[in-house]
C-alpha cells in the first residue's frame, strides 16, 4: 500500500470528474477535493471523495441510485469495502469523505485530524454533497464517533444557510456518534474545562493519554481483529489530539446537550448494547463499544432533531464501537437495520 508521502507527492488539485484508481482497488475511484487556505495556518487543505462504481456499472442507472455518504471517526479513514459493496448490492450508489487532514487528505505540514473548530469541516461535506447530487437524486450521510458529531453540526447548518442542498439529503444514519465525554462525574466537569482552558491558550499542544490501543487491537488483524486497515492513517493507537481538537469537540457536544442543534432530517443511531471502557485487556471487547460510552449515546441521540420522535435508536447487541466492524453476525445485522429503515424514509 503506498505512503502517505507517496499519495501526497503526486497529488494535484483535481477538477470535478477528475477520477482516479483509488487505494482500495478495483471498483473504487477517489476525487481530490482543493479547499484552498487552512484556517489554522497548516499547508493547504484537500478533502478526498471517494465511491464504490464497479466497472460493469451502467451510467444512467447509477445516477438513478440514492447516495450514501460515509464519514470517518477520529484516527480513521474510509476502508470499509464491506459496507460499500452491501449498499451496491442493495441499491445504493456508495460514496465515502475523508475530511481535511484526515487519512487521504492528510499532507506534509498538518497535524492530523487537527482543527480549532468543528465548523471548518462544513466546507468539505458541502462540496461533496454538491458533487454527489449532481449526479444523483438524493444524499444520506453515513456517520461514525467524532464524525457523527460533525455531520450533526453541519446539517443544523445547512438547513438554514442552504435549505435547497439540505432537501436533497432526506434521513442521516449515525453510527455511535459522540455525542459526551465518556468519563463519570466530577472527572468529565474536571476534562471539558481543561480542554476548553488550554485550548483556547495552547491549541497545538498536545493532550497526554488518551490511546485507542485496546480498541485498535480488537479490529486489527494482526492482533484479536478481522480488519486490515493502514495503519499510517488509522494507528492501532490512535493519532495523538491537540487541546485545540479537543476543545472543539467540547464545543461541538456542547451545542447537542443544550438542544441548539436540529439535522432537520429523520435519524437512525446505531449503537452496541453495552460498552467497555476499563483499560485492560477483556473478551468483552469484542462484542462491546471500547471507546464512548453507550449510554450516552442513547441520552443524546433524542436531541438531534425536532421533534425527537424523529430519531430511531437501534442498539445491537454484541456490537463494537464501530457497528459495521463488529464480528458476524453482528455486522450484517447492523447493514441490515440500516436497509431497513432506509427503505421506509
Amino acid at each position: 500500500m503506498p505512503t502517505i508521502n507517496d499519495r501526497a507527492a503526486g497529488d494535484a488539485p483535481s477538477p470535478d470528474g477528475d477520477w482516479q484508481q483509488d487505494i482500495l482497488g478495483p471498483g473504487y475511484q477517489s476525487l481530490t477535493i482543493p479547499l484552498g487556505r487552512d484556517p489554522d495556518g497548516e499547508t493547504d487543505v484537500v478533502c478526498t471523495l471517494v465511491r464504490y462504481r464497479p466497472g460493469t456499472t451502467d451510467d444512467g442507472e447509477f445516477g438513478q441510485r440514492p447516495a450514501v455518504m460515509w464519514v470517518h471517526g477520529m484516527s480513521d479513514y474510509f476502508f470499509h469495502t464491506e459496507v460499500a459493496e452491501f449498499l451496491h448490492d442493495q441499491g445504493f450508489a456508495v460514496y465515502a469523505l475523508d475530511l481535511r487532514k484526515c487519512g487521504r487528505s492528510y499532507r506534509e505540514g498538518q497535524n492530523w485530524h487537527y482543527t480549532t473548530d468543528l465548523a471548518h469541516y462544513y466546507p468539505d461535506l458541502t462540496r461533496a454533497t454538491q458533487l454527489i447530487t449532481r449526479q444523483h437524486p438524493t444524499m444520506i450521510p453515513l456517520a461514525h464517533s467524532t464524525g457523527g458529531l460533525i455531520v450533526t453540526l453541519w446539517l443544523d447548518h445547512l438547513r438554514t444557510s442552504s435549505p435547497d442542498l439540505h432537501a436533497t439529503i432526506p434521513a442521516v444514519v449515525m453510527n455511535s456518534p459522540w455525542l459526551d465525554w465518556m468519563y463519570p462525574e466530577p472527572i468529565r466537569s474536571l476534562l471539558i474545562t481543561v480542554f476548553r482552558v488550554v485550548g483556547r491558550w495552547r491549541p497545538t499542544r498536545f493532550a497526554p493519554g488518551g490511546g485507542l490501543g485496546l480498541y485498535g487491537r480488537s479490529i486489527h488483524r494482526d492482533y484479536r481483529g478481522e480488519w486490515e486497515f493502514d495503519t499510517e492513517m488509522k494507528p492501532v493507537s490512535g493519532h495523538r489530539k491537540p487541546f485545540g481538537w479537543l476543545r472543539a469537540i467540547t464545543l461541538g457536544q456542547r451545542e447537542v446537550q443544550k438542544n441548539r442543534v436540529n439535522v432537520g432530517v429523520d435519524v437512525l443511531t446505531l449503537c452496541s448494547g453495552k460498552s467497555w471502557l476499563k483499560k485492560i485487556p477483556s473478551p468483552d471487547l469484542m462484542s462491546s463499544d471500547g471507546v464512548l460510552d453507550v449510554r450516552q449515546i442513547r441520552k443524546w441521540a433524542p436531541h438531534l432533531a425536532r421533534p425527537s420522535s424523529r430519531v430511531t435508536v437501534s442498539p445491537l447487541e454484541e456490537a463494537m464501537h464501530d457497528v459495521f466492524l463488529s464480528r458476524e453476525p453482528v455486522r450484517t445485522r447492523a447493514l441490515e437495520v440500516t436497509v431497513e429503515w432506509l427503505r421506509r424514509r
